[in-house]
């Protein structure tokens, strides 16, 4: 192998390395509290992502996310928790506020309109 090939594979692994981090890395978490309210609120922000993109909240309680979307992608101009029956626009630069009560304990995917923006509601019980 010569000097060109060396670098050729030392550029694919590093690119493999890069998409198992950025699809398989570590996720950001938040674990929601009890405002005075009563409600668990989390703020979210949408940029070629959601972050965070694991929200941990309690079943039997209020929950509110509010998700800003601070770019003009098509991907992210709609928001579905299918598991809970919700399917939102989120105008660009704006925040958007869902609310709804888990009732259950379980993991829920919550998505973009295509499906390629993903996060994780994990609903404990409390």
């Amino acid at each position: 192998m010569d000097t060109s090939e060396y670098a050729v594979l030392v550029a694919g692994i590093a690119l493999i390395a890069f998409v198992l981090w950025y699809f398989f890395g570590a996720k950001e978490k938040i674990v929601a509290g009890l405002n005075i309210s009563g409600i668990q609120e989390v703020k979210v922000t949408v940029k070629g992502g959601y972050t965070p993109d694991v929200i941990e909240v309690l079943a039997g309680h209020p929950v509110k996310l509010s998700f800003y979307r601070d770019e003009t992608s098509s991907c992210s101009e709609e928001l579905a928790i299918r598991d809970f029956g919700i399917l939102r626009a989120l105008p660009a630069f704006r925040e958007t506020s869902i609310e709804f009560t888990p009732e259950k304990a379980g993991t829920f995917e919550f998505t973009c309109g295509m499906n390629m923006l993903r996060g994780k509601l994990i609903v404990k019980l409390g």
